[in-house]
């Protein structure tokens, strides 16, 4: 399974508007906190084995692209966390977790 990191509001903007068509889960990660790293090792395993198909990942690093993550807590009036994973669909907050909750298991039981 891919996983396409955003890093432009236009790239942003674009996975919203797809969103009406197919859902986004999307990991907001902080490349200098022990928490997130441990949810991004949780997000990349829960990607190697086989997540849905169904729907497209994304990740974004919170301090390098501190535009998109504050413009999707924003777009889709959720309190900003990191790390976070969030699913879109129809541009809307259909679920999300963040900190210690972002675990494989967590996510296979709600993605899946």
């Amino acid at each position: 399974m891919s996983l396409t990191e955003l890093t432009t509001l236009e790239q942003w903007e674009a996975v919203l508007h797809q969103t009406n068509e197919r859902p986004a889960v999307i990991l907001k990660h902080s490349t200098t906190c022990p928490v997130s790293s441990n949810a991004y090792n949780e997000f990349m395993s829960y990607l190697q084995d086989t997540p849905r198909t169904d729907v497209d990942y994304y990740l974004v690093k919170v301090i390098e692209s501190r535009p998109v993550s504050n413009e999707i807590a924003e777009a889709i009036q959720i309190k900003h966390e990191s790390p976070q994973v969030l699913m879109i669909d129809k541009q809307a907050n259909y679920w999300n977790t963040s900190h210690w909750s972002v675990t494989k298991a967590h996510m296979a039981a709600v993605l899946d």
